[in-house]
């Protein structure tokens, strides 16, 4: 497989089975100066995959031959494209859909149908969040030392979750959505991990996560 696209202009990869919705937020983000190559489904986009890794993929979730959880799982399983952010686009609206196509892998869940200023905002998020951590993931490219942290720091399944969630670059709101609590709850799971932990902030805390394997 070939490097990961490091261009000015990203690469994306548009993974639909319905053909109208492929033009038109192809149209749409080709408009906005990104790059973009399609397929219809899962099987044809890890063909794709082998010849081109794109900064950034969005995809259906129910397509046929290959849908789009299988997809991602098979995304994540793959060290050279385990870190490239998936964006899910879905009909399927219902708490239980998020979560699950949260958990599964992908970064964001776009409910269907949805505004195209939308999806270029996610895109643009996702693709910033992306390059911050590739920064805390490569040495070379981190200005700082490795983040530390108390010794034998112990977290609850719910902080866990909680802290996954903002290493994705979340917000409370975001995450409080997600779990079906109050904002309220997830900023005390996200103080007393801090106060675990003896950082600052959620930028470090998010840090953290992902140089010891939490996230």
């Amino acid at each position: 497989m070939k490097e990961i696209n490091t261009a000015d202009t990203k690469q994306l990869m548009l993974v639909d089975d319905d053909p109208n919705l492929i033009l038109l937020v192809k149209d749409y983000l080709e408009f906005r100066g990104y790059q973009v190559t399609t397929a219809e489904n899962g099987r044809e986009a890890l063909e794709l995959l082998e010849e081109k890794i794109p900064d950034l993929i969005i995809c259906d979730v129910m397509m046929p031959e290959m849908d789009g959880y299988t997809l991602v799982q098979e995304i994540r399983k793959n060290s050279v494209t385990e870190c490239v952010p998936v964006l899910f686009l879905s009909a399927k609206g219902q708490s239980q859909d998020r979560v699950k196509g949260l958990n599964i892998g992908a970064d964001v869940y776009i409910v269907k149908p949805f505004e195209p200023e939308e999806l270029v905002a996610q895109v643009e998020s996702s693709l910033k969040q992306a390059s911050r951590l590739s920064k805390y993931q490569n040495p070379s490219l981190s200005n700082g030392p490795t983040i530390k942290v108390r010794r034998n720091v112990e977290l609850t399944p719910t902080e866990l979750k909680v802290v996954q969630l903002v290493a994705k670059g979340m917000a409370n709101r975001e995450i409080a959505e997600i779990l079906e609590v109050s904002q309220r709850t997830i900023e005390s799971h996200v103080s007393n991990m801090l106060g675990k932990t003896g950082l600052h902030n959620r930028t470090e805390l998010a840090r953290w996560a992902i140089e010891s394997n939490q996230a």
